[in-house]
């Protein structure tokens, strides 16, 4: 098992970067990733697939909400991508490796690996084996997760010596209307954490409660959370958990 940064423990995590669209800074931006940086906080991003096999940094499979463009992330190029504005800023999508130059190891990075399979099954791994290509060479304190165990368990292949975690939460059917119940009450269930030697789980922040979140902090997993909003949400989230990735507010620093 490869143990989490003592960073991530004590950094809070700026959920897609510290984004503000109001202030020109995006999801995933740059601009987000350089503001995360300088207010010293941790940063958490996500990646997709482009069609030529490139890990992007973009969190929607369709480019509609978040670009000036839409339709299917997976079927453009990453230089095309590269190409279609953000909206509220005037950047194109960066790629993987274009993000890890920029934060260059200063703060602590977690990836989140989309699920590309579409409901959480085994057809998954070019897009892992692309972010493993992208981080072999990266110097810093750096996670993996995803809410598929499947791209869990490519990046035990593909990247052994980054610690890995799960996306976790209480899959209700409401936020999860095209997951199937078996595959909901399986996943709630976390049964995959001691099997893809995963050392931590990001969970929902409204189900940090659950049993299953409680036995896996008894048994030395570190926790951490999504999406924290509030200084009353983090309040509550740290009695349960050992870190947050928050957004719409500024989560508090430790003391130096």
């Amino acid at each position: 098992m490869i143990r989490l940064d003592p960073s991530f423990l004590s950094q809070p995590l700026a959920h897609r970067a510290l984004h503000d669209v109001a202030c020109a800074r995006p999801e995933n931006s740059r601009a987000a990733i350089k503001a995360a940086i300088d207010a010293g906080y941790g940063i958490e991003i996500d990646v997709q697939l482009s069609s030529d096999g490139a890990a992007m940094v973009f969190h929607d499979y369709d480019l509609k909400r978040l670009a000036k463009d839409s339709g299917p992330i997976q079927q453009r190029s990453a230089a095309d991508l590269g190409r279609v504005i953000l909206r509220g800023s005037d950047e194109g999508i960066p790629g993987l490796p274009e993000v890890l130059d920029l934060i260059a190891g200063r703060v602590p990075l977690l990836i989140e690996i989309k699920d590309q399979d579409g409901s959480m099954g085994a057809n998954v791994g070019r897009l892992e084996q692309a972010v493993a290509r992208d981080i072999a060479r990266y110097r810093g304190p750096l996670g993996v997760m995803s809410f598929n165990p499947h791209s869990v368990q490519q990046m035990a292949i593909h990247a052994p010596k980054v610690a890995r975690g799960i996306v976790t939460s209480a899959y209700e059917a409401a936020d999860w209307p095209l997951l199937p119940k078996g595959t909901r009450e399986r996943l709630s269930a976390i049964p995959d954490f001691d099997t893809l030697r995963a050392s931590f789980i990001s969970h929902e922040v409204e189900d940090l409660g659950a049993p299953r979140v409680a036995d896996l902090k008894a048994r030395g997993a570190d926790i951490l959370c999504w999406t924290v909003k509030s200084a009353e949400q983090e309040k509550e989230a740290r009695k349960v958990a050992d870190n947050i990735t928050f957004e719409q507010y500024l989560a508090e620093l430790p003391h130096t």
